[in-house]
């Protein structure tokens, strides 16, 4: 069996140094041809050195001689700047791209990628949320399919192998209800990062952890949801489930609801995004039903999340809003974590931002770039 040749966007991410384990339990399948990091120029160079990558691309071009230094003799080809990682994921020897690049940053690359018609292994949600009506075209007009690796958008396309062509009555997207979610909205108020970033269940990076904290992250899966499975986002309903062991569920007509269970291991959907349509035995946690005890279901606190009513608000109206919703969170979530913002600003510099946005119904890629770059813009204006 030839080895699948893989790329990863944003390898020293949470999502990058998983695939990268998901890779050294099982070196007979899959090979990396291309790592890249936004500035984390000492942890790309040990990847690239120890699984013999022959691209790592560093996109903060201030970081080039450190990578370059780090490298050399290494046989590693090394490259700065966003523009070589679109070039070398559209190359012929890369056949799975894996986006897992934080932010809007990772649409570019994503795009030049489905554009030459590779598989991609989905991690990045921005690149849905800000541009699904562009993305999906692109996808489909290229026949690149999207594989999903955030554990709940895995979870729906696993239960939907099962459904034959019936249509989805409903999707029930779970949410771990983040680190508040037990806490009075006073508390959640006065709250800091050091509290927010307390994950009760998952290992992530900042922005993401954040984004659970507000349950802007369940938001977004619902957007990305419906462009990934064409379902309308009133199909879609998001419900508490603090214990992550059933990552989503999908239900039919009939009623009989089919749901994904597993510990919350997110090298579970990214090795089948890698290997579908096998899986692959892994080296992690796996499910003892009798330990489990009881699983709970809860519906949000739309009061105390805002962030995720925000969501529902701009993908309702659609167009380029969940763009400019994502780049407000972007700048909102960074002002954050530099202590320069309460909890409850996130939100509100989210809703001013989208009360702010020229509407577009359809919009293209210049549209989106535009969007993007106005709307952060008015969220920074609010903050700094």
């Amino acid at each position: 069996m030839e080895k699948r040749r893989i790329a990863i966007l944003g390898s020293t991410g949470s999502i990058g140094t998983q695939t990268l384990d998901v890779v050294r339990q099982h070196p007979d399948r899959f090979e990396v041809k291309v790592v890249t990091a936004g500035s984390n120029a000492v942890l790309l160079a040990e990847q690239a050195r120890e699984f013999g990558v022959p691209h790592a691309v560093i996109c903060n071009e201030s970081r080039y001689g450190a990578l370059k230094s780090a490298l050399e003799g290494t046989g590693t080809a090394v490259h700065a700047g966003i523009d070589a990682a679109c070039g070398l994921v559209a190359a012929d020897d890369v056949d799975i791209v894996v986006a897992s690049m934080v932010g809007f940053s990772g649409l570019r690359p994503t795009l030049a990628a489905i554009r030459a018609g590779k598989t991609i292994a989905l991690a990045n949600k921005e690149t849905l949320v800000a541009a699904g009506f562009v993305v999906m075209g692109e996808s489909r007009r290229h026949r690149a399919p999207i594989l999903p690796v955030d554990s709940e958008h895995s979870a729906i396309f696993q239960c939907l192998q099962a459904a034959c062509g019936n249509p989805v009555e409903r999707i029930h997207l779970t949410a771990s209800g983040g680190p508040f979610r037990t806490w009075t909205r006073e508390r959640i108020a006065a709250a800091g990062k050091d509290d927010a970033l307390r994950h009760p269940n998952w290992s992530m990076g900042a922005k993401i952890t954040i984004d659970s904290a507000t349950m802007m992250n369940k938001g977004f899966e619902v957007i990305e949801a419906k462009w990934l499975f064409d379902v309308e986002p009133g199909r879609i309903h998001v419900v508490v489930h603090p214990e992550s062991v059933i990552h989503s569920m999908v239900e039919f007509v009939d009623g009989a609801v089919i749901a994904q269970l597993g510990c919350p291991d997110m090298r579970e959907p990214i090795s089948l995004a890698l290997a579908f349509p096998e899986r692959l035995s892994l080296n992690n946690k796996k499910l003892d039903f009798s330990a489990l005890g009881g699983l709970s279901f809860y519906e949000p606190d739309r009061e105390k999340f805002p962030c995720l009513q925000l969501s529902f608000d701009a993908i309702a109206r659609g167009g380029n809003l969940p763009c400019a919703l994502n780049a407000a969170n972007e700048a909102a979530v960074a002002a954050y974590l530099e202590d320069r913002i309460g909890f409850y600003d996130i939100s509100a510099v989210a809703a001013d931002t989208l009360a702010s946005t020229d509407f577009v119904a359809e919009p293209s890629l210049d549209d989106i770039f535009a969007t993007n770059e106005a709307a952060y813009a008015h969220a920074r204006s609010l903050i700094w």
